[in-house]
């Protein structure tokens, strides 16, 4: 990697060099295993997880936590300089390689279609795509209200994501593809990996690590 971006203009002309290295393809459709990356704040200090999970089961293969500090002011837009870094130093100690990122956060559905799954995808060569609590960027008419039921994110004209309802009549999420997969592999991967509650596993399982990583700030 190149030295990380200082300046807001640094960081727009390194967003815009890779952003051209995304790659949307199929994707793998049956991965043996997915990994979910988060991050916690504490303050100026912040804490970055990714969890792999075995998607047969949903069990824990490999978890590896960073603590650290922001890699870059908050600038919206360029959200993803921020953590890149620790998150890569988290992947690097992982002993069980993922086939698949999952992000806390977007991938396409970015004002400038580069998000925090398509910059970590790009970075590493691997497939990733991001799974948001709330909307980035976009419309999208209403969605149904049963478990499966989506709706396309538009925004510009452009398809950029999917409104995907993971749960019976609870507050969906917003799916876009990052880097090396497509939206529709995305959205079917997002549902196996939400049996039982709104936001996938892999999502839940990193945001629980790195709370529990800040905690340990606090003594």
């Amino acid at each position: 990697m190149q030295p990380w971006p200082r300046t807001e203009e640094e960081a727009l002309a390194v967003q815009d060099a890779l952003r051209s290295r995304v790659i949307l393809t199929h994707g793998p459709a049956s991965p043996a295993t997915v990994a979910g990356l988060d991050v916690a704040y504490d303050g100026d200090r912040l804490a970055a997880a990714v969890v792999v999970l075995d998607l047969a089961d949903l069990s824990v293969r490999d978890t590896a936590v960073i603590r650290s500090r922001p890699a870059f002011p908050y600038v919206p837009g360029l959200f993803a300089f921020r953590e890149v870094p620790a998150l890569l130093e988290a992947l690097e100690k992982l002993t069980v390689r993922p086939d698949v990122l999952i992000c806390d956060g977007h991938g396409l559905a970015h004002p400038r279609r580069f998000g925090l799954a398509s910059h970590l995808g790009v970075l590493t060569g691997l497939p990733a795509f991001g799974v948001g609590k709330t909307r980035l960027v976009g419309e999208h008419e209403p969605v149904g209200e049963a478990r499966g039921d989506r709706s396309a994110l538009i925004d510009a004209g452009e398809t950029v994501g999917a409104v995907l309802r993971t749960r019976d009549g609870v507050k969906p999420v917003f799916v876009s593809p990052g880097h090396r997969i497509d939206l529709d592999t995305a959205c079917d991967l997002t549902l196996r990996l939400t049996p039982r509650f709104r936001l996938p596993e892999t999502t839940r399982a990193a945001d629980h690590a790195c709370r529990l990583a800040v905690e340990t700030f606090r003594g």
